[in-house]
């Protein structure tokens, strides 16, 4: 399925004369498979983590955001595929349009596919997802180590849910989720308030 397709679904819910959202046109090189944490204030605020597969970014939204602690199991609900470019998005999409509000940056980098079979083999982190469970080394200014996604809910025929987990051990002290309304962005170090205040202008 080439990147047309997948973001078919996400270029329904949009109008992209009146969000400045990316449309997907532009593939993305790089050192490795990337990954995004962005924190939307919209009409619930969350966070949406996502991972780039292929051409896409595979994304979920996760309501009390990734944890660095093994204890913390985090709801994870899938959202449609979003282009590569979504990395880079930071500011406020339209009241009216689909997730309006405004966008921040939180944390990005790379990730280690880590996906393995019961006899130890590599197995393909697409096809880990479709099986419901993947496991993941973050390497992002924030969030660092592995982490695993396993579906407990949902498939083919139902609505999914999943679980965000920090796997293993929590290793050296590492930053708590942040209160969204505080937190900064990764990108430009401005916060949600800041963000809509500005109009959503991006700064460098």
């Amino acid at each position: 399925m080439g990147e047309r397709e997948r973001l078919r679904e996400y270029h329904g819910k949009r109008d992209f004369a009146r969000t400045a959202e990316p449309p997907g046109r532009t593939a993305r090189h790089g050192e490795g498979p990337r990954f995004v944490v962005q924190i939307h204030d919209a009409s619930t605020m969350h966070f949406d983590f996502r991972l780039q597969v292929d051409d896409v970014l595979k994304s979920w939204s996760v309501p009390k955001g990734p944890s660095p602690d093994p204890k913390d199991k985090r709801l994870a609900v899938p959202t449609e595929d979003h282009p590569l470019e979504y990395e880079e998005f930071e500011g406020v999409i339209p009241a009216g349009e689909y997730g309006g509000g405004t966008v921040i940056v939180w944390d990005v980098g790379t990730y280690e596919p880590l996906s393995h079979d019961r006899k130890g083999r590599p197995v393909d982190f697409e096809e880990s997802l479709r099986r419901g469970h993947a496991t993941f080394r973050l390497h992002g200014s924030k969030l660092r180590g592995e982490y695993a996604l396993t579906r407990f809910r949902g498939g083919d025929d139902g609505e999914e849910a999943w679980l965000l987990v920090r796997a293993g051990r929590a290793g050296r002290p590492a930053p708590r989720t942040p209160d969204p309304r505080r937190a900064r962005s990764a990108r430009t170090g401005r916060t949600l308030g800041q963000v809509t205040a500005e109009g959503g202008a991006r700064r460098r």
